[in-house]
């Protein structure tokens, strides 16, 4: 058993190639992160914008894809016998509430 342990282990020439190896892997990390904790700025305000318009954009159609979607359950549920929380039971529908999801505050 110890000599298939041995047999199985590098060789001390293969282990000063997988230090050399990781050395060199670790000093380009550490390179890198130099750089970005160096970078004063990481996201160009074009690209800000952006991410800040399709957010606006985003939101506004959750709000009105919710809004569609309450009125016509409104409108089911004037003639549905059982309460509104059954009939979400039923056909399987969960909501934001249900599920803590809540729209970002307007910028």
């Amino acid at each position: 058993a110890e000599l298939r342990q041995l047999g199985g282990s590098l060789s001390t020439a293969d282990m000063a190639r997988e230090a050399q190896a990781l050395r060199q892997d670790c000093a380009a990390y550490a390179e890198r992160l130099q750089r970005i904790m160096a970078a004063a700025n990481h996201v160009s305000p074009e690209e800000k914008e952006q991410v800040c318009r399709e957010q606006q954009l985003y939101c506004r159609e959750w709000r009105r894809r919710k809004r569609m979607a309450t009125e016509l359950l409104d409108a089911i549920l004037e003639g549905y016998p059982k309460s509104k929380k059954q009939f979400f039971e039923e056909v399987g529908i969960e909501t934001d509430e249900e599920h803590n999801a809540s729209l970002p505050a307007a910028p």
